[in-house]
């Protein structure tokens, strides 16, 4: 008897879409990018860390290829990823290196894409980009589920908007 699974073919694989936010805010472009990329630690919720130290800084160095990581309480550093492209005020796009256990892994890479567009009078928009999260492999409609859901990239990018905003 013939097997089966031969005439039904190779296994697809389904790539999940990108996980796609955007927020406006009332800052102008350069003051949103500012805010985003160099007053990290301002806003990115302090429940947002993967050390075992509670988090005290969210660092994004300023440059292609420098480091994205957390600084905990006890002086540790954990990195997130590293900063593939560097446009100030239009954008930046940072590698995200964090498994499904939100635990760092060098030899994965998803890229996180954030434009800076301005808008009439002093407003921004701010479109953000998780995707090539299929290189996650079967983790990979988890982690899109996590970082989509209100309290991923939605929650982050609130607080941002709200930090912003408050000047």
């Amino acid at each position: 008897m013939a097997d089966s699974s031969a005439r039904m073919g190779p296994k697809r694989t389904i790539k999940p879409a990108p996980v796609r936010r955007s927020i406006e805010v009332d800052a102008p472009q350069a003051k949103a990018f500012d805010v985003f990329a160099q007053k990290t630690s301002a806003w990115w919720p302090k429940s947002h860390h993967v050390g075992k130290s509670a988090l005290v800084e969210a660092i994004i160095e300023p440059k292609v290829n420098g480091r994205w990581y957390e600084r905990g309480e006890d002086g540790s550093e954990c990195d997130w990823g590293y900063v593939l492209a560097w446009n100030p005020p239009d954008g930046l796009t940072l590698a995200w290196q964090l498994n499904a256990a939100f635990k760092f892994d060098a030899a994965l890479v998803t890229e996180v894409e954030v434009k800076f567009v301005p808008l009439a009078g002093v407003r921004t928009r701010v479109e953000l980009e998780h995707r090539l999260l299929e290189r996650l492999g079967d983790d990979a409609d988890k982690v899109s589920g996590q970082v989509g859901a209100d309290g991923g990239w939605t929650a982050i990018l609130k607080s941002f908007a709200a930090t912003v905003d408050a000047g």
